[in-house]
């Protein structure tokens, strides 16, 4: 816990800035050039992929490795651009869980889900926490294919919802009405299991 509250007040220093900016340049000085372009085209990935915030999760994505950097002192498994699209993607999906949370928060603040709602007042927070950490953890114990189904099933807002929706059921090769009752089910079964665990 401690370690990921220190990653999470972790803040880019010059220092480790100039790290980062000289391991993007893989040896040639492109007087910040290579990071304008690598940040440029993280957003235009975060930007294809639908995000609402595409700037501000290139830019966790720059900081996710440039702390990993001065973390670990190199990093040699990959190339400095492929790293940058790894790191993205896990970024990308933390942001669809995000999410997830968020759209399906009416099934946790069902009082018969929760069993919590004799709490007092000033105990909304913990229960909110407790709510979500409870939904994270149900969330990573589906399979893979049902995770993903529930995380493109609620992403979005309107017509950016209803497309992703459309979209999916042709990438599953289903119709919207067999699609819907999947997600029902995966979200029936995140029900219970919240339930459990925070009752």
């Amino acid at each position: 816990m401690k370690k990921a509250e220190s990653k999470k007040d972790w803040t880019l220093s010059p220092g480790a800035f100039n790290k980062f900016l000289a391991w993007l340049d893989e040896g040639a000085d492109s007087a910040g050039q290579n990071y304008l372009e690598m940040r440029n085209r993280l957003v235009s990935y975060f930007d294809r992929k639908n995000c609402l915030a595409p700037d501000e999760l290139a830019d966790e994505t720059l900081n996710r490795v440039a702390r990993r950097l001065e973390e670990e002192g190199a990093i040699e498994s990959d190339t400095p651009a492929k790293y940058c699209y790894i790191t993205a993607k896990f970024v990308f999906m933390e942001s669809l869980r995000q999410k997830a949370s968020v759209s399906l928060d009416d099934v946790l603040a069902n009082p018969k889900t929760v069993g919590l709602m004799t709490s007092e007042p000033n105990d909304e927070a913990e229960i909110k926490e407790k709510r979500l950490e409870c939904l994270e953890n149900c969330t990573n114990k589906l399979e893979s294919a049902s995770r993903d189904i529930i995380f493109r099933y609620y992403y979005g807002k309107e017509r950016l919802k209803i497309e992703n929706r459309r979209l999916l059921a042709v990438n599953l090769q289903v119709s919207m009405n067999a699609l819907a009752i999947r997600a029902c089910r995966i979200r029936d079964k995140l029900e219970v299991c919240v339930g459990k665990c925070v009752g």
